[in-house]
């Protein structure tokens, strides 16, 4: 399938399936990828302006925020039986301008490591209690109880290399938890090349639900539990609307977003899915 980066640059790139029936990637991968993500609106810290919008994003920012922390708490809390760990420790990668670490600083030892230069200068002026990383080597192997990537692992392109990092850091039972976008939803198949999470070239790798569960189910991870992340639908499609130039396209989005979210009720094919993988 050939998918224009809509977002930025309106170049062409096209997705193809990987060796991993369900995992697709892009090309091909462009040598200066910084590039594409220089734009101030793909730098995910936000000024208050007041506006209604700004009303609404700062209401489901809060709403996810919390929904990530509840899933992390609770498979921690399973976790604490097991180990009988009392300072668990948290690696946030990518992440970006800080918002998820300076929700759960104050409950855990909470790390961040970002890349971008912008957004690491903004978590760090943002929390209080988090170490924010440049480099991972900076965590000391066998030390992290867990790892949560809330959309970051379909920008990494080395990803075989980075799982086996993340083996090495997590400890035995530690939790890799990956949030990513599933092209297999009904928004996905809805809108086809206009479909907004393929965000072709950031996004590296495309994945479906069937394709993580191939990737994680292994003698290092095991795969325990996959949740939706349910305003992803409506942020999806709306922006998808707006590709296709739709100047109702809150309405219609938001209506495709609801259709998708109710037809996921029954599949489990939500437009983003967060999967819970444990190391062996």
């Amino acid at each position: 399938m050939k998918i224009k980066d809509h977002f930025f640059t309106k170049e062409n790139f096209e997705i193809k399936e990987t060796n991993i029936p369900g995992i697709l990637k892009t090309y091909p991968i462009p040598e200066n990828l910084d590039k594409y993500y220089e734009s101030e609106d793909y730098i995910s810290h936000h000024q208050d302006s007041g506006s209604l919008k700004e009303k609404i994003y700062k209401f489901a920012q809060s709403f996810n925020l919390n929904y990530k922390r509840n899933i992390l708490v609770k498979e921690i809390n399973g976790l604490l039986r097991r180990t009988r760990n009392d300072n668990f420790r948290v690696l946030d990668y990518g992440c970006g301008a800080g918002e998820f670490i300076k929700h759960i600083e104050d409950d855990f030892e909470t790390f961040g490591f970002e890349p971008n230069e912008s957004a690491r200068n903004a978590a760090f002026k943002k929390v209080n209690k988090t170490k924010i990383l440049s480099d991972i080597s900076e965590v000391e192997n066998e030390s992290l109880d867990a790892i949560t990537m809330w959309h970051v692992f379909e920008h990494i392109e080395n990803q075989e290399d980075m799982l086996e990092i993340f083996y090495n850091k997590l400890k035995i039972n530690g939790l890799l938890i990956i949030a990513v976008p599933n092209h297999t939803s009904y928004d996905a198949k809805y809108y086809k090349e206009f479909w907004a999470a393929y965000d072709v070239p950031r996004h590296i790798f495309h994945f479906s639900k069937s394709g993580m569960e191939k990737l994680f189910n292994n003698k290092n991870w095991k795969l325990k539990k996959i949740k939706p992340l349910l305003l992803d639908a409506y942020y999806i499609s709306i922006l998808s609307e707006k590709y296709k130039k739709n100047p109702l396209f809150w309405l219609k989005g938001g209506l495709i977003g609801a259709i998708s979210n109710f037809k996921a009720s029954k599949t489990g094919e939500f437009s983003s899915l967060i999967y819970i993988v444990e190391k062996n």
